[in-house]
């Protein structure tokens, strides 16, 4: 049977809860959220005292900022305290350790007496004649606590101490950092059945734990990595609750802003507490890509990655600033449903820079490096023989870009096929290998040591 725990007090605090006017909520990557509201909050002339409440739980308490919007009026905040003590059962019943409580079970029987103990299976009372009782929580239904105990409230909440040239109702601005808010890009890619053209479309996906529900607020995301102040404790993000998917309406505007990327929604949006909200990054696009077969020894000794690469410019079909996130590729079977291919996360990509994902391994396609020989010219050279084998099971031809990591000073004196550079330690082949068959690579490197 649910149980009931009743406080008789009635509380005197001056309390301010009433709604923001403007609210604005701007996300970064990195479990941060900026929020900056305006509410109208009362004053008495002189110093006084209020609560600032309907503030996150996760809230920053060094990072509010406050002024009075009209210039004509001063309010100073003297001193703040952030109170984060809210009511629970067990907050109650810890509270009131040695102090007197009513208990009342299932067939009414009244039980009071001081609180000696209190764990979540049983209570010990002392009673007014001095006996000491242990009672099962299981049947009791209502617990009666005389007062609320000094320093728990019910929601978190900022109190200031203030001094006011006037009294009277004003608005004001308020800002603060939060943590319990990150954003991250959610991308959802369509291969076409030639595998050259990929329907890409964005969603930014929007994680709010803060403790504090946003209604009707301006959003903001900014891309990008800033750089902050380590701090001592992290919260972290807890699991979030529901999702909701926003409709298909106008998108993110997006523009530079500082070293960052801001996208700016144009409407206002409610970002539920422990909700994860998704809203269109911006509209589908479709573009030209390659798919690649590489083959990394240094990374497996046997698979060979299907890559799929394009360019992030206009002339593609994109040219937009995309942020980092997840990267989902799918492709249509004949009879209409879709298949996913694999995954791969997104860096913070520019316009005009390039895109590669990585999607899976070839199932038909498979490598083997083999060292053939190895030859000491003198006590600081070395010469080693490798050999790379490349095995086509598929029915069409294929071509497999190896790239062979190295080390330390070296040379390739000899090679069975073309090779560049592709940095200061990776050979890179292009090797085209038939349907059913195999293709072997040989080369030689002259390694010196100094």
């Amino acid at each position: 049977m649910t149980r009931k725990i009743t406080i008789m007090l009635m509380i005197s605090l001056l309390a301010i809860s009433v709604a923001a006017q403007d609210m604005a909520v701007t996300i970064y990557n990195s479990n941060l959220g900026v929020i900056s509201e305006i509410r109208p909050l009362e004053f008495d002339q002189g110093i006084g005292r209020l609560a600032f409440r309907d503030v996150p739980s996760k809230i920053d308490p060094a990072s509010v900022r406050f002024e009075v919007t009209d210039a004509n009026h001063k309010v100073a905040i003297l001193e703040q305290n952030y109170a984060y003590d809210l009511v629970s059962p067990d907050q109650l019943y810890a509270k009131y350790l040695d102090n007197q409580i009513e208990l009342i079970n299932e067939q009414g029987t009244l039980y009071t007496g001081d609180l000696l103990a209190y764990s979540s299976g049983a209570v010990t009372l002392r009673e007014l004649s001095g006996r000491v009782k242990i009672i099962q929580m299981d049947n009791i239904t209502e617990t009666n606590f005389p007062l609320l105990p000094d320093g728990l409230i019910t929601r978190p909440t900022l109190f200031w101490e203030y001094q006011s040239d006037q009294a009277g109702t004003f608005d004001c601005q308020v800002s603060y950092q939060t943590g319990g808010m990150t954003w991250e890009a959610e991308y959802v890619g369509l291969l076409d059945q030639n595998e050259t053209k990929l329907d890409l479309s964005g969603w930014a996906s929007i994680n709010n734990t803060s403790g504090k529900t946003y209604h009707d607020a301006k959003l903001k995301l900014i891309a990008g990595d800033i750089h902050r102040a380590e701090k001592k404790h992290d919260q972290g993000l807890a699991e979030f609750g529901r999702m909701t998917m926003a409709a298909a309406t106008p998108g993110f505007q997006e523009k530079a802003f500082f070293e960052y990327h801001m996208y700016t929604l144009p409407r206002s949006a409610t970002l539920a507490d422990k909700e994860m909200k998704q809203i269109s990054l911006f509209e589908p696009a479709s573009t030209g890509v390659e798919k690649i077969y590489y083959y990394r020894p240094h990374r497996s000794a046997t698979d060979v990655q299907v890559v799929i690469e394009c360019v992030n410019s206009k002339e593609t079909g994109l040219g937009m600033p995309l942020p980092a996130g997840r990267v989902r590729i799918f492709k249509a079977d004949d009879d209409g449903s879709m298949i996913l291919l694999g995954e791969d996360r997104l860096d913070h990509t520019p316009q005009d820079e390039e895109i590669s994902l990585t999607i899976g391994n070839a199932f038909d396609i498979k490598g083997e490096e083999t060292i053939l020989k190895q030859t000491r010219i003198s006590k600081k050279v070395e010469d080693r023989e490798f050999e790379i084998e490349l095995r086509n099971h598929k029915s069409e031809d294929v071509i497999v870009r190896v790239e062979k990591r190295l080390w330390g000073f070296f040379e390739v004196t000899q090679s069975s096929h073309e090779y560049n550079r592709k940095d200061a330690r990776t050979l890179a082949f292009e090797i085209p290998v038939k349907a059913k068959s195999e293709t072997k690579v040989r080369f030689t490197v002259r390694f010196t040591t100094r």
